[in-house]
């Protein structure tokens, strides 16, 4: 399935309104309230706040990994909420890569066939771009190594190669330095940041570090699953 991308305006990713709750015994707990951004293409975005505080809540919603309990998420013009679960994973197969705080790489597979398994998965060329971006990473000398063979740094440049072979319009990262000491932690944000930068990708993560935080355009600040500053571009 392939979806047509939108682009009438400069705004890649926006909610209206947009809340999120869970049932619970005593009534609903109010994870998000009324969260109302617009995000525009080639923008590094950093979404910040206390633990519990909805970032990652937020973060699965911009995705569309869940659907909202009330509000609206438009990616690239199609509001998620009206699309069906085969629509979104279509549209996130276009236009989203994401860098997760555990890496996410398949134990079994080496570097490079972890890098090339999305690109298959999407029926796209595969090994010569895996290889540009193993290479990019400064990797091509791991590529048959299997992620128990890597260090966490390593792995996390798998991860993040993986996520732009894909040559996403859309970059998500959820604490992507959490699992990393701190001077392996700023390779990685040198090389994200990067990345981004050649590739044009818009770019929005999630975290607690700060120098992570302050390289990027905007910061957005959550507090109790509300916005308390920077919501607008």
């Amino acid at each position: 399935m392939t979806l047509d991308i939108k682009t009438a305006t400069p705004s890649l990713i926006e909610t209206r309104q947009l809340q999120q709750s869970v049932p619970m015994h005593d009534g609903q707990l109010v994870i998000l309230h009324d969260i109302n951004l617009s995000i525009n293409a080639g923008e590094s975005v950093a979404i910040t706040g206390s633990s519990g505080s909805g970032k990652s809540t937020l973060l699965g919603l911009l995705a569309g990994l869940d659907t909202a309990s009330q509000g609206q998420v438009l990616l690239a013009g199609h509001e998620l909420g009206a699309l069906d679960e085969d629509a979104r994973a279509a549209l996130r197969q276009q236009l989203i890569g994401f860098v997760f705080q555990s890496f996410q790489l398949l134990p079994h597979l080496s570097a490079l066939e972890n890098v090339m398994l999305p690109l298959e998965l999407a029926g796209l060329p595969a090994r010569d771009k895996a290889r540009h971006w193993l290479a990019r990473v400064g990797l091509s000398a791991r590529e048959a190594h299997t992620p128990r063979q890597l260090s966490g740094g390593e792995q996390q440049r798998v991860a993040i190669a993986r996520a732009f072979a894909m040559e996403p319009k859309l970059l998500l990262a959820d604490e992507p330095t959490g699992n990393l000491d701190s001077q392996t932690g700023a390779r990685i944000i040198e090389l994200l940041f990067e990345a981004h930068a050649d590739a044009g990708t818009t770019l929005i993560l999630v975290t607690h570090d700060e120098a992570l935080a302050s390289r990027c355009q905007r910061q957005i600040h959550l507090d109790g699953g509300r916005i308390v500053a920077g919501s607008h571009a």
